[in-house]
């Protein structure tokens, strides 16, 4: 499974990102935009860093729509491809589509497309970068004529971020941020990004402040929580919420990645995803959900909170390399981790054994915290706290010091908390030493948040 490789794993990149804006395909969250007499018609650019979810779905990113004979979109197709299509008075004009696919849930996405058809070549007509690198390999690919107005930037169609068209449908489940259009201004790679100087494959945001927006182009940071959708451009050209509030502000970045749930990763049952790969659903059938980062060295802090009457379930870690036995005839074998698991009292079972001290139980509303010391020990120690208190202190793994990653199971919903993007309601808002993540109880002392820039300091 994919573990924190792909842009921005774990560099310090000089500039920082403060927020993104989650979004949860369940809830039909997206943003809305009436535009106004365009600078151009004939050139734009889109810019957005994301961080996909749920996959094998077709997901809008962007829209500008009059109606369906006349609109321009860019989406991830269900077979995880990225599309770009334009229909006007209700002729396709353009239609390009990526050979390669964008399957990886634990990184960030740069995405820049831009539109020119001022271009004597057809194929410069409409650009596709990802991660700073043009896509060359197109299947379709129909382009724009010369000279051809667009409908992007048209007045009185609508931007819609997130979702399909007025009529719904299509939403984008993950996180975004730094979002810009600009409207005029056919932008280079290099006027929204960079490659790091010392390692040369890792792209990485720039200041897009000064850049050229045009009438109709805006620059959403997603940094003021009461308004989410506020054009830090200068235009004020505010975008209209849509099933979003402040509890989807996101401190998970592109340039501090946090880790979350891994919706590739089958075990036994696939739950249901949701809240940023944050809260996991498995109904009444036994399954499992490990995350999108390891560790094998560091002091490491993350909170689950339960959630209806299932008491049979496991909260710890597991070695990445173990697909583990759980079926619903013997639910109990979980090899290669520790975990508490919270049923006869509650104990800690360790590669898939039963301790016989009893630790006590959670119940609906309380709140796990689980501290992972992989310096502690022979191979590691976990401590599991309930409401803030510790329950089981220092718990001996007995791995090989292999590397592991938090790990769920059990039915029911699990819904967790590894500081970037809660998928709980928090009440009190702790940080790490770092000042990093949010939490419900304050972490130990010495513990960090799982995420890029605590990774690359301890990790």
């Amino acid at each position: 499974m994919p573990l924190i490789l792909g842009t921005n794993s774990i560099k310090d990149t000089g500039y920082d990102v403060a927020n993104s804006l989650r979004f949860n395909d369940g809830s039909s969250d997206f943003l809305s935009f009436t535009q106004g007499t365009a600078t151009s018609r004939k050139t734009f650019s889109i810019s957005v860093w994301v961080k996909r979810a749920n996959l094998s779905a077709q997901q809008q990113i962007f829209e500008t729509w009059l109606d369906n004979n006349n609109r321009t979109d860019m989406q991830f197709t269900a077979s995880d491809k990225i599309l770009l299509q334009q229909t006007l008075s209700g002729s396709t004009s353009i239609n390009i589509e990526t050979s390669r696919l964008f399957r990886d849930v634990s990184a960030w996405y740069h995405i820049l497309a831009v539109f020119n058809t001022t271009e004597s070549t057809s194929s410069d007509r409409v650009k596709l970068y990802i991660n700073g690198v043009q896509e060359t390999s197109f299947s379709p690919a129909t382009y724009p004529s010369l000279n051809a107005d667009l409908a992007l930037g048209t007045s009185s169609y609508t931007n819609f971020l997130g979702k399909y068209s007025s009529s719904g449908g299509n939403y984008f489940d993950g996180y975004m941020a730094e979002y810009v259009f600009t409207d005029g201004t056919a932008l280079s790679n290099t006027d929204v990004g960079e490659f790091d100087e010392d390692s040369p494959t890792i792209w990485k945001p720039i200041d897009v402040s000064g850049l050229t927006f045009g009438t109709n182009g805006f620059y959403l940071d997603f940094e003021n929580s009461g308004s989410l959708g506020a054009d830090v451009s200068g235009n004020s050209n505010n975008f209209t919420l849509n099933n979003l509030t402040s509890v989807d502000q996101s401190t998970d970045t592109c340039t501090n990645n946090f880790c979350t749930f891994n919706s590739l990763y089958n075990f036994n049952v696939d739950p249901t995803y949701s809240e940023g790969n944050c809260l996991l659903t498995f109904g009444g059938t036994w399954g499992g959900g490990k995350a999108t980062m390891a560790v094998n060295k560091g002091k490491w802090y993350w909170e689950a909170k339960l959630s209806g009457t299932m008491t049979n379930h496991f909260h710890g870690i597991q070695e990445v390399n173990v697909s583990g036995d759980l079926t619903a005839a013997n639910p109990m074998n979980l090899p290669g981790g520790v975990m508490f698991f919270n049923q006869d009292g509650g104990e800690m079972r360790n590669d898939g054994g039963d301790t016989t001290n009893d630790y006590g139980t959670f119940s609906d509303g309380d709140i796990i915290g689980i501290a992972l010391n992989m310096d502690g020990g022979s191979y590691g120690q976990i401590t599991i706290y309930k409401n803030g208190s510790a329950i089981v202190s220092n718990f001996d793994l007995n791995s090989t010091n292999d590397l592991v990653a938090p790990f769920t199971a059990g039915g029911g919903t699990m819904s967790y908390n590894f500081g970037g993007s809660p998928s709980f309601t928090i009440s009190s808002g702790n940080t790490d030493g770092n000042g990093y993540g949010n939490f419900e109880y304050a972490p130990p002392s010495g513990y960090y948040s799982i995420c890029t820039k605590n990774l690359a300091e301890f990790g």
